[in-house]
């Protein structure tokens, strides 16, 4: 019989979530921060940014962060985090101190979201395969969930059951999706982006407002200079070094720095800290490709997430979304 120890090893390894009010966060997530950042009261010129996670948010915050900037990228991680702050994360100061135009991103249920008729919803949505394996290498780079050496066929287990962080994927998936044709959301899936990038900016910038369109269809170079600092090969130098410079700041500096949104300030402390002469880099911005499940799916986790999209998604069009992708 294997002895207590081999038991133990043979555990699953859980990463570090915390249950709030039957809704799981992450585990280094300011709950005081989260509580708040439901309770916000939208402005008629919010405008939202709204995935479940690794479905392409942050690409969207920057498309619309360079619209705003009329094509020039964020210059510092600080001014990313600010001007599309992560409200779950920073809190709902963060909104109401944020310089506008901005975005405000979060990873909520369509009934979790603070709603306004006036404000405006982005939704994107990824096929749960893709967005499975993200999520998976995330849990694994971000050392507070503590899921380092955590294993795929564990979290795939808890994928599928709904029991990561931000709740379920088809429950979220499917309460935007019933909500596609409201006239303040903007239903778009990663796949239709990456393939058709220009027309999907247009799209974007159409929705922000019919000004934001008629500029870029009007300046060329402001359009090409939009897709490349939001490009994922951009990000994934750009974005990844502002990120992995503001994660080597001094704790002091951090502290001390008012301008760093409380909760955000809480998850760059409770972060593990570079050694000195480590120069490996979080990375914030992995792939950002199409089917890239296919490097971690056996035949059996396919053809059991496969039965679990045909059962939660049932008498909906989303069944014919990913045809092609999964």
């Amino acid at each position: 019989m294997p002895n207590s120890d081999e038991i133990e090893e043979q555990k699953p390894k859980i990463p570090r979530y915390q249950n709030v009010d039957g809704f799981l966060i992450p585990g280094m997530f300011s709950v005081e921060a989260y509580k708040s950042a439901l309770a916000y009261k939208p402005r008629s010129d919010d405008l939202f940014i709204v995935t479940y996670p690794k479905c392409g948010t942050t690409w969207v915050q920057n498309i619309v962060g360079c619209i705003f900037r009329k094509g020039k990228p964020f210059s510092s991680a600080l001014e990313f985090f600010t001007e599309t702050p992560f409200l779950e994360m920073t809190g709902a100061e963060a909104a109401e101190n944020m310089k506008r135009p901005g975005a405000i991103k979060f990873h909520l249920p369509y009934h979790m979201v603070p709603y306004s008729s006036e404000a405006k919803y982005i939704f994107i949505a990824r096929n749960p395969k893709d967005c499975c394996v993200s999520l998976y290498h995330h849990t694994k780079n971000v050392s507070g969930y503590g899921f380092k050496d955590g294993e795929f066929e564990d979290f795939f287990e808890f994928f599928i059951k709904g029991e990561v962080d931000f709740g379920d994927y088809f429950d979220t998936t499917l309460s935007w999706w019933e909500h596609k044709n409201d006239p303040n959301v903007l239903f778009l899936t990663y796949e239709e982006m990456k393939e058709d990038v220009a027309k999907s900016v247009l799209k974007i910038a159409s929705f922000m407002g019919s000004e934001y369109k008629e500029k870029l269809e009007k300046d060329e170079k402001m359009l090409r200079d939009v897709i490349h600092h939001s490009s994922f090969n951009f990000m994934k130098e750009h974005l990844n070094q502002l990120i992995d410079e503001m994660r080597r700041m001094p704790k002091e500096a951090m502290q001390n720095n008012q301008d760093i949104p409380v909760g955000l300030r809480a998850v760059l402390l409770s972060d593990e800290r570079p050694e000195a002469g480590d120069d490996s880099k979080l990375a914030f911005i992995r792939k950002g490709i199409v089917g890239d499940w296919k490097s971690n799916f056996s035949s059996a986790q396919s053809a059991r997430l496969d039965k679990k999209f045909r059962e939660k998604f049932a008498g909906t069009d989303l069944l014919e979304l990913w045809k092609e992708y999964m």
